[in-house]
């Protein structure tokens, strides 16, 4: 039996549901990773998992994320 690191409910500490968790970490993810493409910079680890971290520290919440939708 794997346990998931970090823990979930410590995850949900940070943003209050499941659901606004993937989008926030889906989107910080994708700010992640076009930053280092944009700038050449080589990522140890999978974006995904460098913003999950990232909320896991508590760098990250619901409430510090732009959830607006850009329109092209």
């Amino acid at each position: 039996m794997s346990m998931l690191y970090p823990a979930m409910n410590k995850l949900t500490s940070y943003v209050p549901n499941r659901y606004m968790l993937v989008n926030v970490v889906a989107r910080r993810a994708r700010q992640i990773a076009e930053t280092a493409e944009e700038t050449g910079e080589h990522l140890d680890e999978k974006p995904v998992t460098l913003a999950i971290h990232e909320v896991a520290d508590g760098k990250l919440d619901a409430s510090r994320m732009d959830l607006t939708i850009e329109e092209d």
